[in-house]
């Protein structure tokens, strides 16, 4: 997850608070090797409480919109039908980072996130390949997903000024997200 932009108040004795934007790109991975990423948006708010010169602790609030692509062909009740399905997950993140800042301006961040499922969309296009017929859909599938997520977090982050800076993150998901019979 990439991070454009950080405003945030400084203050070395009283926690830090500011507000967080920029893009995310997500993906899906296990069963299905044919999905792709997608880029998604992410904003929020975060406090940073200072516990020495080099270390904090951040945690933080985001919403965030996630979710894969998945494109291929496929046969639907004796036709070949060519499709494109884009899954937009919306999700409301708790990210609780521990920085080490190796010099003022730079940190490095570690730590846990849990994410709480606010909507599940699939977007699907298709054509039949025999007849060229077209269609598309755009279902509700929050059912088929988890309504809770746990990840782990790495990161880096620098401060150009007391109120802009700019992170890059990591996030590792741990659990399986899917909620269907099969466990796929």
């Amino acid at each position: 997850t990439t991070h454009i932009f950080n405003a945030q108040e400084t203050k070395t004795s009283k926690p830090a608070f500011g507000v967080k934007g920029g893009m995310n790109v997500a993906n899906f991975t296990g069963d299905n090797d044919n999905s792709t990423a997608r880029v998604g948006i992410q904003a929020g708010f975060y406090t940073e409480f200072k516990i020495s010169d080099k270390f904090a602790i951040q945690p933080e609030l985001l919403y965030s919109v996630q979710g894969a692509s998945d494109k291929g062909t496929t046969i639907v009740e004796g036709y070949t039908v060519n499709y494109k399905a884009k899954f937009n997950l919306g999700y409301i993140n708790l990210p609780v980072m521990a920085k080490y800042y190796t010099t003022e301006k730079f940190s490095i961040e570690f730590g846990p996130q849990v994410g709480f499922l606010t909507s599940a969309k699939l977007k699907t296009d298709v054509t039949l390949l025999e007849t060229g017929q077209t269609g598309s859909s755009t279902d509700d599938v929050k059912d088929f997903f988890k309504g809770i997520d746990f990840g782990l977090n790495v990161g880096l982050g620098y401060q150009f000024t007391n109120k802009l800076g700019a992170n890059l993150r990591y996030n590792a998901g741990l659990a399986n997200i899917a909620d269907t019979n099969d466990g796929s």
